[in-house]
């Protein structure tokens, strides 16, 4: 299957799963291109993609000196950002989708100008020691990142549980949609607008519990080789 139909295959899959949505909301598209050549990219772009997702600085670096040629492209960071890349990140990316501590938040505010970058805060829904992430509680280091300077956070990101059974990742994107209801209560207002969840196994199910951002890539390229 080439590029097109599967794209068109998925975007027919996200008007089925909003159908079926509790919130109805608009779902943005991530392509995650990850080891993707620079010409896949802009395939998927001339077909209409605006947002990339990409978790390795090295390897954003040697593609997205070609980006320059493709007007309103969001380059987003999707990775566990080292403290030590966040120079080279400021420089390349427009967003972080992975904040997981306070620390690196802080660390990401204090080098760049206001209101430059936005991100989204990971919650570790699965509660898998393997993840990264906040657990989805509230605490002082979390609410301290939405009053950041420079850097805007806009809502929650979570990963699904490497599970086969639907309902347990069900409800991991059910408790990420109640938490950020929790959060928005907590700060007195709206702030927090995106849902970051689902991927190529399990994109319908996070709109259908309220996502409004899926990140797909072998649905989208196929299996890496």
């Amino acid at each position: 299957m080439g590029l097109k139909s599967s794209l068109d295959e998925i975007l027919k899959n996200i008007e089925r799963a909003k159908r079926n949505s509790f919130t109805k909301k608009d779902v943005v598209l991530v392509a995650a291109t990850k080891t993707r050549s620079f010409n896949q990219i802009n395939e998927v772009y001339s077909l209409g993609i605006r947002h990339i997702g990409e978790n390795r600085i090295q390897e954003a670096e040697g593609k997205f000196e070609s980006f320059e040629k493709m007007p309103k492209i969001t380059r987003r960071f999707i990775g566990h950002l080292q403290s030590n890349k966040i120079n080279k990140f400021t420089k390349l990316f427009d967003t972080i989708d992975s904040i997981d501590s306070f620390k690196l938040a802080n660390k990401i505010n204090t080098r760049i100008e206001k209101h430059k970058l936005t991100g989204l805060i990971e919650v570790n829904t699965s509660g898998d020691k393997n993840k990264n992430g906040f657990k989805p509680e509230l605490s002082d280091e979390l609410i301290q990142c939405l009053y950041l300077n420079n850097l805007n956070i806009n809502g929650l990101m979570t990963l699904g549980p490497f599970s086969q059974d639907p309902g347990e990742t069900r409800k991991a994107f059910v408790g990420l949609r109640k938490f950020l209801d929790i959060v928005n209560k907590e700060i007195g207002s709206e702030k927090l607008t995106h849902l970051s969840m689902g991927m190529s196994g399990d994109y319908t199910i996070a709109i259908e519990e309220g996502s409004t951002m899926v990140r797909v890539g072998t649905s989208l390229f196929g299996k890496r080789q």
